[in-house]
């Protein structure tokens, strides 16, 4: 297993050290391939809608091993994945879920939210980031 409560725990970590520079605070989440949850950790005053939005956005980017912002644009009306979330409710069309590859295999998906999307977006990559540079 590559996501290990070690490595979970140093993502959240970063996640949260970003988000302090940006001067908000968020709800973050771990999810494996399976889009099983492996960790979730609401910030501070993190938005409530956050609680059920940034899982959905970890478990979306785990099972369609894609950021939520390209399911969105592919669930839209004459896309090629139209009103997926219709048959998966847990399917979340909201900026800030992206993949974790290890060895070009999917290992999961994180869940960023709090922010505006920018924000959520690049505390994001951040964390996937970390992920890349921990499982090198």
């Amino acid at each position: 297993m590559v996501l290990t409560d070690e490595l979970c725990d140093r993502l959240c970590a970063a996640a949260r050290e970003k988000s302090r520079q940006a001067g908000i605070d968020i709800s973050f989440a771990v999810c494996d391939e399976n889009g099983l949850p492996r960790v979730y950790r609401r910030f501070g005053d993190a938005l409530v809608l956050s609680v059920t939005l940034v899982p959905g956005k970890a478990y979306t980017s785990a099972v369609t091993q894609c950021k939520t912002a390209d399911v969105a644009q592919c669930a839209a009306e004459g896309g090629s994945l139209f009103a997926i979330q219709s048959n998966d409710p847990r399917i979340t069309l909201v900026s800030g879920g992206y993949p974790l590859f290890y060895k070009g295999e999917i290992a999961g998906g994180i869940g960023v939210g709090g922010g505006t999307a920018e924000q959520d977006c690049e505390i994001a990559e951040y964390a996937v980031s970390v992920f890349k540079e921990l499982t090198k």
